[in-house]
């Protein structure tokens, strides 16, 4: 019996120390493959190459990035992989060029496309993006557009943990075309005159969750573009910024709508907006149905509750037009605090389409200690429970 209860012991052994040796063996450290934690050295193709391996991997694999600081420009994480496991942990600092022009019209600084099942944990991107807000601010015409920091686009089973995402040039980041996204304790920081340096921004994608974040931009906190569905966003601190909008949309006569979305347990502190929905005066066949305001809390919040159908820029190529935006079924349930405006509340609908069955559930805000007030304009629905300030559906 004895033999055969070594021959077992050992086996068991051989069997954990190759397991050991196979997990070690797919974690691809980027300082290993050549990246330089300098924060001079371009180590993108460092980079690349752990990517490649991982991608290359049928079993689950782990890119890690130490601690330090690496630069890094422009870089593209291409799929589809022969994995659907690939983990990027990431215990230091991504750090962009520190002239804006190396990857200013790159249009993103790291993407992944077209990749499944990819994870990132931890980090810091640094987008390095102050320079072209002074660019922009100075109305020179050379300036480029600006990258967004980071970019999922047409991929699925996506999660983001624990990243924190400075100064980005434009967007933080971007989920255009995804399914099935979790993006949970991320934080978002650039100056509040940082331009159209929204913090996440949604588009085209579906079976979207952001929870437990924290936003402090120039733009929208969240923008949720034409094509979103079944959006759920909850926990979420913004504040500066311009709030959470679904919008702009229409801008293009034909469009997807944006539909099931869920907002709830959200503040907002010194924003230009609270929740909003806009959409461009002009002809469109988009839409926006089934959506839920849930417990937000306005902290002198210029916009507190907005839908604008108004939009036009500059007055450019919309005047005298109405929009083609139809938007239905939106509650707002529970929504408390203060406005910095006397008008809190603002329903400014297409008076082509107007806005149907708005419903407003238990609205507190008030402004200078006093009731605010409400506009409405093309818009009907109804008002339940405690209403401040008195609806005017």
């Amino acid at each position: 019996m004895m033999p055969n209860i070594m021959s077992l012991l050992l086996a068991f052994l051989f069997i954990f120390l190759l397991k050991s040796l196979l997990a070690a063996a797919l974690t691809y450290n980027v300082v290993t493959l050549g990246a330089k934690p300098d924060e001079v050295t371009d180590s993108s193709k460092a980079f690349l190459a752990a990517w490649t391996k991982a991608c290359a991997s049928t079993v689950a694999a782990t890119i890690y990035v130490p601690r330090r600081r690496f630069l890094l420009q422009n870089v593209a994480f291409r799929g589809p992989c022969k994995n659907s496991a690939i983990q990027i942990v990431i215990d230091g600092t991504l750090v962009a060029p520190a002239d804006y022009r190396v990857i200013g019209n790159a249009g993103n600084w790291i993407l992944f496309e077209e990749v499944d099942g990819i994870s990132i944990h931890g980090g810091i991107l640094d987008g390095k993006g102050s320079a072209l807000w002074a660019c922009k601010a100075s109305a020179r015409k050379s300036c480029p557009i600006g990258a967004t920091s980071l970019s999922f686009w047409n991929s699925k089973n996506i999660g983001v943990t624990g990243l924190t995402s400075l100064s980005s040039q434009m967007f933080h980041i971007v989920i255009n075309g995804c399914q099935n996204v979790k993006v949970k304790g991320v934080r978002v920081t650039a100056s509040r005159k940082s331009p159209n340096t929204d913090g996440i921004h949604v588009q085209l994608s579906s079976r979207v969750t952001i929870l437990n974040t924290r936003i402090a931009t120039g733009d929208d906190c969240v923008s949720v573009g034409p094509g979103t569905s079944n959006l759920w966003i909850e926990n979420v601190a913004c504040g500066p910024g311009h709030g959470i909008s679904i919008g702009s949309l229409g801008k293009e006569l034909e469009e997807d709508g944006v539909q099931h979305v869920t907002v709830k347990t959200v503040t907002f502190t010194g924003t230009q907006n609270g929740v909003r929905i806009k959409s461009w005066a002009r002809p469109s066949n988009g839409f926006v149905r089934n959506i839920l305001f849930q417990d937000a809390v306005m902290v002198n919040v210029q916009n507190p509750i907005v839908i604008d159908q108004h939009y036009c820029p500059n007055n450019k190529n919309c005047p005298g037009q109405v929009s083609g935006v139809k938007i239905s079924d939106v509650t707002y349930q529970d929504i408390r605090g203060t406005s910095a405006t006397q008008v809190a509340v603002k329903f400014d609908c297409s008076r082509k389409y107007p806005c149907s069955g708005i419903k407003l559930e238990d609205v507190k805000l008030t402004y200078n200690n006093h009731p605010a007030e409400a506009s409405c304009s093309n818009a009907g629905g109804t008002a339940s429970g405690l209403i401040q300030p008195t609806s005017c559906l």
